[in-house]
């Protein structure tokens, strides 16, 4: 039931619920920054987008009384004090007035990966760091890209400053709710699965970017309903469509547009609700993905498509192939870019089509490209088996002799599907669905006898029967006829003739390795 709610009762009970583990991620990681500065490192570069967030809780977090930031235009300077010192522009006298700073003196430097082009720059920060006059002065590298100099790579402490937790964008929506020009009439008209939808779609996004996302859904009534989610979405495709590798599919298929496949929509269907904070609390691990093998042509990745309208997630379909590079090393970084970008998103569905053409040959050893395949693949496997963010992997193959063994094993993905031919039933329901999405008419049709002569075709292949049936009554001029459809049907010759023997070896493999989903 959804019904009209102030948002001050929404926020107690998911502060209530997320308190302690939202606040995890940033505690943590500023616990690991005081941990380091406090044993001797001089040298941290923290990669982030969310400068002014960072440099906020720095201060909190680390009492950091004395703390400095410089920049290539402002220079040299207190940290909340706009006083331009034109002396300190230049990154080597602000490494040189570094020393001359208070002790216990914190300095950040933003965007500094640009002036470690520079020679004499690096040059510079090595002395520093090495100067006995540095004492309890450190150093701190701020940029959203990393680039580190090989000299100084002995040096350096690389870290992650975490995006924006649940509860911080809770207090955020909450913050910006109570301050609206209009907050006598700001309300939530949202269901408890939805409001944790809502944020959750938020997740992955910089503070700023999801307070523009919040400020654009209250923009024109100054209230929050569930087609608001799809608008806080929008802003997770934009980081999607900057990635090379991610490509951000939208759909209307639902579960009604899969004929039989009765186990699997039921597998799917108790996991629904399984990355809700009710299931966290009740204990349950998130689901982590499915390997769906089987016929070509039997509706793999369709259900790549269904889950994701199902679930309420949206759909990334991830290229594996183009993460390959021809520079030593950038495959591997593309790997993780790839896996970045999907983490972002999350909560998504990660779709994997035919992902033995990826990994072919690596199952046997054949991969010749120097290991770089097999890193790569590592790669993915590691984050597969160790992945906490809600990414839900859905890799579909048509060949499983050319997957690795490591793939296929329990623990990486939840559940290995079979997806077989459809029996009588299951043909039915994919004709009925293919003639009714077209707008023809099924009450003059013998449904039966076109099903029996369909046996042993695929719904891809009844599908295209039923196009091209249509395709010769619209030729006529008339309505569709049982003739057009058993022409059609006539004409085709199946993938189970052609490729029968291939098709008998997937049956026998899966006879004892995976769930039929029907």
């Amino acid at each position: 039931m959804i019904f009209p709610i102030l948002f001050f009762g929404m926020c107690v009970y998911m502060l209530y619920n997320q308190e302690s583990m939202a606040k995890k991620n940033t505690d943590v990681f500023f616990k690991e920054c005081k941990l380091l500065l406090d044993s001797s490192f001089s040298l941290l570069y923290i990669v982030t987008w969310e400068e002014q967030r960072f440099l906020q809780q720095l201060k909190a977090h680390l009492n950091a009384t004395n703390l400095y930031t410089w920049s290539c235009v402002s220079g040299l300077q207190p940290f909340g004090k706009e006083k331009l010192k034109q002396a300190t522009i230049n990154p080597v006298e602000a490494l040189s007035t570094v020393l001359s700073l208070p002790m216990n003196s914190m300095v950040v430097l933003n965007d500094f990966h640009k002036a470690l082009e520079d020679h004499s720059v690096v040059r510079k920060l090595r002395e520093v760091i090495s100067s006995s006059k540095l004492g309890d002065r450190k150093l701190m590298i701020l940029s959203p890209v990393l680039h580190i100099p090989s000299e100084i790579e002995k040096d350096v402490i690389v870290m992650d400053f975490p995006l924006p937790t649940f509860d911080e964008l809770n207090k955020l929506l909450y913050s910006i709710l109570t301050t609206y020009p209009h907050n006598q009439r700001t309300k939530v008209m949202l269901n408890q699965r939805e409001k944790e939808s809502l944020i959750d779609a938020a997740l992955g996004l910089t503070l700023t970017e999801a307070q523009n996302a919040f400020k654009k859904c209250l923009h024109d009534d100054a209230k929050l309903s569930a087609s608001d989610i799809e608008m806080v979405l929008e802003q997770k495709r934009q980081a999607v469509r900057k990635s090379s590798f991610m490509e951000y599919s939208t759909t209307e298929e639902n579960e009604k547009s899969i004929g039989g496949m009765s186990k699997l929509k039921s597998w799917l269907e108790e996991r629904e609700n399984a990355f809700s904070q009710e299931a966290k609390e009740y204990g349950l691990p998130q689901p982590k993905g499915i390997l769906l093998m089987g016929v070509q042509g039997c509706g793999k990745s369709l259900v790549a498509k269904v889950i994701s309208n199902m679930w309420k997630m949206p759909l990334l379909r991830f290229d594996m192939g183009k993460v390959f590079g021809s520079f030593i090393g950038s495959s591997e970084s593309n790997m993780r870019q790839a896996i970045q970008t999907a983490e972002t998103v999350a909560p998504c569905i990660l779709w994997v089509d035919e992902i033995e053409k990826a990994v072919s040959g690596m199952s046997k050893g054949l991969a010749n490209d120097g290991g770089t395949s097999a890193r790569v693949f590592s790669t993915f496997l590691t984050w597969l088996q160790e992945k906490t963010d809600p990414v839900f992997v859905v890799a579909t193959a048509n060949q499983i002799h050319q997957l690795p063994p490591e793939l296929i094993r329990k623990g990486r993905l939840d559940e290995i599907f079979f997806v077989d031919l459809p029996n009588p039933v299951e043909r039915k329901e994919i004709l009925t669905i293919h003639l009714q999405k077209r707008k023809q008419k099924i009450e003059n049709l013998d449904l039966n006898a076109l099903v029996q002569r369909l046996d042993m075709f695929s719904g891809a292949e009844i599908e295209q029967a039923v196009v091209s049936a249509m395709h010769k009554a619209f030729f006529a001029k008339r309505d569709l006829q049982e003739d057009d459809l058993f022409q059609a049907i006539s004409e085709t010759y199946p993938l189970s003739t052609t490729m029968q023997e291939d098709i008998d070896k997937l049956r026998q493999w899966s006879e004892y390795r995976a769930r039929k989903v029907s």
